[in-house]
Formats: structure tokens, C-alpha cells, sequence
């Protein structure tokens, strides 16, 4: 396409399935071509309503759909460059926006979802904005899990699936998290972390008439649910939200440690300021309160120890090698008292029975020696430091998604196993089926 780009493109369905098709072929390369992509495409979505669009694997370049009306969408792979604008938008069917990046802010704000909306495993790099939007189906921000027939043909695509290029700070493993699993009856799991924000994200005032789910959802920043309405099941345990006036109708919910429903509001436990915020110092005072919690009651533990590991799991903005800022040397000490106090409960004459779910976090000189854990979720995770295994003892441990070398667990220094069953049963040497044989080692261990 030469001169400029909507000249004799007509409208309809039509004129959006060519335009579409030639999108996804461009690559990104050409921004200014791919910038006036965006353009045409939204004057014909404000030209006539419910056109169906399918821009996977595109990039979209300083994204303007403000006010633009949809049918379904499919988003899935899309890499955003600069902003993108999609406030008060209107989708009419399906919006799939998996495993998309936003390398800018991303604004979603008063925008109307009529059927399922998918952000599974979306990664938001600026500030993420959907303050009042309106979910009236599921609210999907978790992993991607799905089950296919050996029939299905969305088989085809599972190979081709290509997203855009993992590279947070802290981790190494380019598919993490799109690693896909082919289990027993023909299951697969796009396993890993749900959606990542880097910056603030704001869901104020939003109303989720179905399920919300953010399970495996990480937030590296404040994320803020005050006012939302929650009409179905919630899942929602991350530390840094903030759920001050949010109702809640339905019975199955999961909320973070310290904040509970009251005459169906929600409101936080007195005196809890939990792990949010971003002074490391009252995150550290955070760690010591929820482990003095736990061990008055033991009734609690469980959402101590899920707590901790959601911390321990927020992403970091910085890298843990190299000189550091006293604030983040202030927050590593603050990581650190929360590994500390989890392989402390987890020894002899601790707390029984722990699972620690700690699939990508980051985890610098974890000392683990001669713990005793029902469950260890390791996937993906980055060690750095020394790292000390010694003496431990797991019911089961996963280092790495089941059946690939993908989602695997990282050392960047020293580890030691010494005496170590990863399975409760198992041989020292039984790394097979913890998948530890499948991560990557760039230390010798000792």
C-alpha cells in the first residue's frame, strides 16, 4: 500500500479483513506506515459498529481507538508501541488480548467488554488504566489453561504462536511464560505467570459482573480496586491492592491477606498495612507483622505463607546485580526477611504441611537447608546469589513447567543439593522429575 494508506480502502468487514491481513504481514519495521494503519482502521470502526478485527502477532504503533466500536477482537501476540488509547471503546464480542506487550501506557478506561475479555499473561510496561470499565462476562488476567480435543485445530497454531521477545529484568528464559505443554488426553497449559504490570495499574470504580480472575497476576506497583463491584468469583491475592469500598456479591472469593468482606464491602483488617506501598521499610515492618500473626495463629498460616510468596513473586523494576540505590538495597533486605521467615516456619518444629508457590519470583541468597515442604512451585524462578538447598526435604518440587525445558528456574551463583529429596521418596540424585535437570546452572555448584 502506497500514498496514504486508506485511499480506495472502501469500508465494511470487508475493507478491516484487508487491512488486517496486510497489517500482519508488514512486520515492524516501518512505523510511520504502521501508524497510519491504526488511523485507517479506526475511522472505520467509528464508520460503522460491530466490525470484527484480527491483528495477531501485529504491532500497533501509537494505538488511537478512543471511542471506537468493536465486534470481536483478537489482540493475541500484538506488540504495542508507544501509548495505546482504547478509553470508552466498545467490544460487542470475544476481546482476546493475550500475551500482548504494551511498551507504553495502556488506557482501557469507562471501555465496555459484552462477552469474554482476555488479557492472560498481557504484559503492561507503563501505567495500565481500566478505572470504570465494565466487564459483563469473564474478566480473564490469570495463565492461560485451556483443554483442546485431540480434534481441535487450534492444534495448527500452537507451534506457530510467537510473542513478543521476554526481556524483564532479573529473568533469562525467552518463553517464559508462553511455554506450552502437551499433557496425557491431548491437555495443554499455557503455563507461567498471568499479567504482568510493571507501573501503576488502576481498576477504580470498574464492574466485573462475572468472574474476575488475576490468578498468577503480578503487580510491580500499586494496584488499585477501591470502589470496583464484583458480581461473580474473585481471585485476587496480590499484596499491593488496594480494595478500600469494593463490593463483592458472590461467596468464592480469594483476597489478600488482611482484607476481608463486611456486609458485602470490603475492608481491611485494623492496623494491617500489609506489604503495599513503596517504602521498603514498611514492607520490611510488613514481613515481621505477618509472621508474629502466624505464629499466634495457626488458623492463618496458610494466607501468611501465600502472602509472603505473592511478595516474593511482585516483580522487580531493577536489577539485583551491580550497585544499588539505598531503596532497593532496603528492599532486597526486605525480600530477604521474607525467605528467611518462610524457610524458618518450614523446619522441623516450624509450621506443618507449608506450600510455597514462588513460580517466578525473584530470590536472592535463598537459604532453604533442611526445610521440610509439602510443595515447592519453583518454575520459572531466578536465583541469585548462593543458593542453599542442602538437607531440604519436598513432598514435590517443580523447577521447570512439566514436559519441556520451558518455564525453567534459573541459578546465577552457587547451589547446593547436598542431601536434598526433592521428592519426599526420592533419591538425591532424582532430579528428573522435579524438572531441576532441565535449569539453567551459570555457577558451578560446590
Amino acid at each position: 500500500m502506497s500514498g496514504r494508506l486508506g485511499d480506495g480502502v472502501g469500508g465494511g468487514q470487508g475493507a478491516v479483513d484487508s487491512l488486517c491481513q496486510w497489517w500482519r504481514q508488514a512486520g515492524g519495521e516501518d512505523l510511520d506506515a504502521l501508524r497510519e494503519c491504526g488511523r485507517v482502521l479506526a475511522e472505520l470502526l467509528r464508520t460503522e459498529d460491530g466490525l470484527e478485527v484480527v491483528l495477531r502477532g501485529a504491532v500497533v504503533v501509537d494505538g488511537r481507538f478512543a471511542g471506537c466500536s468493536f465486534g470481536a477482537v483478537d489482540f493475541s501476540d500484538v506488540r504495542f508501541v508507544g501509548d495505546v488509547d482504547f478509553a470508552g471503546a466498545r467490544f460487542d464480542g470475544e476481546a482476546v488480548f493475550q500475551r500482548i506487550l504494551c511498551e507504553g501506557d495502556a488506557e482501557f478506561g469507562g471501555a465496555a467488554f459484552a462477552e469474554v475479555a482476555v488479557f492472560g499473561r498481557a504484559r503492561f510496561r507503563g501505567a495500565a488504566g481500566f478505572a470504570g470499565a465494565r466487564f459483563a462476562d469473564l474478566a480473564w488476567f490469570g495463565r492461560g489453561e485451556d483443554g483442546l480435543s485431540e480434534e481441535d485445530p487450534a492444534w495448527d497454531e500452537v507451534e506457530d504462536a510467537v510473542t513478543p521477545a521476554w526481556q524483564e529484568p532479573n529473568e533469562d528464559d525467552p518463553h517464559w511464560p508462553l511455554a506450552v505443554l502437551d499433557f496425557d488426553y491431548q491437555d495443554w497449559i499455557e503455563g507461567g505467570d498471568g499479567a504482568r504490570f510493571a507501573g501503576p495499574a488502576t481498576f477504580r470504580g470498574a464492574e466485573f459482573a462475572a468472574d474476575a480472575w488475576f490468578g498468577k497476576a503480578r503487580f510491580g506497583d500499586s494496584a488499585d480496586f477501591t470502589g470496583v463491584s464484583f458480581g461473580g468469583p474473585v481471585h485476587l491475592v496480590a499484596p499491593t491492592a488496594e480494595l478500600t469500598g469494593a463490593r463483592a456479591e458472590a461467596a468464592e472469593h480469594e483476597w489478600p491477606f488482611g482484607w476481608r468482606l463486611d456486609d458485602g464491602e470490603m475492608v481491611a483488617d485494623s492496623g494491617w498495612g500489609g506489604l503495599a506501598g513503596n517504602d521498603p521499610l514498611a514492607r520490611l515492618a510488613g514481613v515481621e507483622l505477618l509472621a508474629s500473626v502466624g505464629d499466634a495463629e495457626p488458623t492463618v498460616r496458610a494466607g501468611v505463607v501465600r502472602a509472603l510468596c505473592e511478595y516474593l513473586r511482585v516483580p522487580l523494576s531493577f536489577a539485583v546485580t551491580g550497585s544499588l540505590t539505598p531503596l532497593q538495597a532496603a528492599e532486597l533486605r526486605a525480600r530477604r526477611a521474607a525467605q528467611e521467615t518462610l524457610a524458618a516456619r518450614a523446619r522441623p518444629g516450624g509450621w506443618a504441611d507449608l506450600s510455597l508457590h514462588l513460580s517466578g519470583a525473584t530470590l536472592v541468597d535463598l537459604d532453604f537447608s533442611g526445610v521440610s515442604v509439602a510443595y515447592g512451585d519453583f518454575c520459572g524462578a531466578q536465583f541469585y546469589g548462593k543458593t542453599d538447598f542442602t538437607g531440604a526435604v519436598f513432598e514435590r518440587a517443580d523447577f521447570c513447567l512439566p514436559g519441556s525445558s520451558d518455564g525453567r528456574a534459573t541459578f546465577h551463583g552457587p547451589a547446593v543439593f547436598a542431601d536434598a529429596r526433592l521428592t519426599r521418596h526420592a533419591s538425591p540424585d532424582d532430579r528428573e522429575r522435579s524438572g531441576l535437570d532441565r535449569c539453567r546452572f551459570h555457577a558451578d555448584s560446590p
